[in-house]
């Protein structure tokens, strides 16, 4: 592929598919800088991209028409065949020398089935497989880490986009599948230092120590961690007379879609990987107990359930 095919805009038409907790504030940062359009089921998330410049379209299919990069963040495999092949899907009206930058965590396999899919539509549109990671704020200040696997042509194409994202952009390789199997490694150590904290926060309260005097003082530590600085804050809010103002910031059912690709990755790779099995199994616990749609620190609640205690 020529990279005469792609656009070399520096200012490209850009679309963004879905508009959670990643993808609004990625649209938002988008709408800065570029001519953006957007599509969510949820009208009041599209309300909130336009809000920041964005032009809201009806169905996926409409908000990639014209668009020279369209940006996927949706939740899983499932909701990304949708977007792409679905009714109303994106691919129907893709033009020729687009990219789809694939922002998502699926896994390897995925991502390369969904590159696969869109060359089979003969238009010239290539995925760059482009996970990312730091969460709802960091996205919206542009500043993501972003794991990149994509052809050079494809990527150069989408980088005026990525490089508003992200603050560090890592090539890992040429193919679809390369970012993902870095983002399964990052989301390996991301779910279990989530679980220790948790265990520890769980046993801090077990021993009669205050949780977020523990957290203050262990965070500054050897012990300490972004996810147990981040997420310890909220799991001793869950404790606190305001328990049920918790926000949002990375539901506990995506660490049990991404813990279930890592420990499958693994298996594939005939790599024991105990300490992510032990933490995928606490993320279904949690979900088994209707904590899917709660923030991942409520997970510490399965551990030091609320109103136990000395």
């Amino acid at each position: 592929m020529s990279t005469s095919a792609y656009p070399s805009t520096s200012t490209p038409r850009t679309a963004v598919i879905g508009l959670g907790a990643m993808g609004l504030p990625m649209a938002q940062r988008l709408a800065g800088a570029f001519p953006v359009a957007v599509f969510d089921i949820a009208a009041e998330r599209r309300a909130l991209a336009v809000e920041h410049g964005a032009t809201e379209a009806a169905t996926p299919a409409e908000t990639a028409r014209d668009a020279d990069v369209v940006v996927l963040a949706v939740r899983d495999h499932a909701q990304v065949d949708g977007a792409l092949f679905g009714d109303s899907g994106a691919a129907a009206t893709l033009k020729a020398g687009a990219v789809v930058v694939l922002t998502s965590t699926v896994g390897p396999e995925a991502a390369r089935a969904t590159a696969a899919a869109l060359a089979e539509r003969g238009a010239d549109v290539r995925l760059v497989d482009a996970p990312v990671s730091g969460g709802p704020t960091r996205a919206g200040n542009g500043d993501l880490l972003i794991v990149v696997g994509a052809e050079p042509a494809a990527l150069e194409a989408a980088r005026p986009v990525l490089d508003r994202l992200a603050s560090t952009l890592t090539v890992i390789g040429d193919n679809p599948g390369d970012g993902q199997a870095l983002k399964a490694i990052n989301q390996l150590l991301a779910g279990v230092h989530i679980a220790a904290a948790a265990e520890a926060v769980a046993l801090a309260r077990g021993l009669g120590l205050d949780p977020q005097t523990v957290i203050d003082s262990l965070s500054q530590g050897a012990a300490g961690s972004f996810m147990f600085a981040d997420r310890g804050p909220r799991m001793a809010q869950v404790y606190g007379d305001d328990a049920d103002s918790v926000e949002v910031r990375s539901r506990l059912d995506i660490f049990v879609k991404d813990m279930g690709i890592v420990t499958g990755i693994a298996k594939h790779a005939h790599v024991p990987v105990p300490l992510a099995s032990a933490a995928e199994q606490l993320y279904l616990l949690g979900e088994r107990a209707g904590l899917a749609a709660r923030d991942d620190s409520s997970i510490v609640t399965v551990l030091s359930p609320r109103g136990e205690g000395r």
